[in-house]
């Protein structure tokens, strides 16, 4: 495990989390949907590492992330497993494939576990799908959730507007999360929604509130790999922080590689065999 930055190269668990909420250390996340980038991230020493159904939007161009089918979630699961030795790894569940019956949520579930080795899976939904969570519980499968703005159902929103901020919504936001961590969740992803309301539901939970456009109150933080990196420059919103600028490094590198070959001067004779 050379090239760690991290010097806990313990594995991390749905129990360590919980752990690191109590002692106040905040909880890195990041997403990943191969195994080069699964790599990096985790010898980097990331906590969580999210096989997000947003490979939708970032790895096939889609505009949601309702087209995501379970094989695929699987396929890119796989990768990022066989890259990650210390991370937890939680794989969201498609839509689709938990919301109609508890059995179908099982079924699907168990699939997800045993084709790709994950840690976890996440779940969009609060009290709607409880029955599903605690079935899947039950099987034994740890189980993050996700309220605020839920992806999946951008259809029903209409609008990737911050979520939660009149009273009614709020108030079902703070009882969903309850009802999630009495069904067994070790975790709750909170999305876009006022950094005040994700202060009370992390003040009132005892499991970890990762947040993302949720403050800076919360537990730990996640966001999508190829926007901290500055992979993309068309994707702003107010809680992104790019880290670096790939997209420009990447278009320069590659400007460079066609150069090269236009004027014959890659490879040299030291680049053949």
């Amino acid at each position: 495990m050379t090239g760690y930055i991290s010097n806990d190269l313990r594995k991390v668990t749905t129990l360590r989390l919980i752990e690191m909420k109590k002692r106040g250390e905040k909880i890195s996340m990041l997403t990943a949907y191969d195994y080069t980038i699964a790599q990096i991230l985790d010898g980097a020493g990331l906590d969580v590492i999210l096989v997000g159904d947003s490979a939708s939007n970032v790895m096939a161009g889609n505009t949601t992330t309702v087209p995501m089918r379970l094989d695929q979630m699987i396929y890119y699961a796989q990768g990022v497993v066989r890259g990650v030795k210390r991370a937890l790894v939680v794989v969201d569940m498609p839509f689709g494939t938990y919301q109609v019956n508890e059995t179908l949520a099982v079924t699907n579930a168990i699939r997800i576990m045993q084709e790709c080795g994950a840690d976890a899976l996440k779940l969009e939904g609060g009290e709607e799908i409880i029955p599903m969570v605690k079935k899947i519980i039950d099987s034994g499968i740890p189980i993050m959730g996700h309220l605020g703005l839920t992806p999946q159902s951008i259809n029903k929103f209409g609008t990737y507007t911050v979520r939660a901020k009149d009273e009614a919504e709020a108030e079902k936001l703070v009882r969903d999360a309850h009802l999630l961590e009495e069904a067994g969740c070790f975790g709750i992803v909170l999305e876009k929604i006022p950094a005040k309301l994700a202060e009370r539901v992390a003040s009132e939970l005892n499991i970890p509130i990762i947040g993302i456009g949720a403050g800076g109150a919360v537990d730990g933080q996640v966001l999508v790999y190829a926007d901290m990196l500055g992979m993309s420059k068309d994707f702003s919103p107010r809680f992104l922080r790019r880290y670096a600028d790939l997209h420009t490094i990447i278009t320069e590198a590659v400007g460079n590689y066609i150069e090269d070959v236009k004027k014959k001067d890659f490879p040299n004779e030291k680049e053949q065999y």
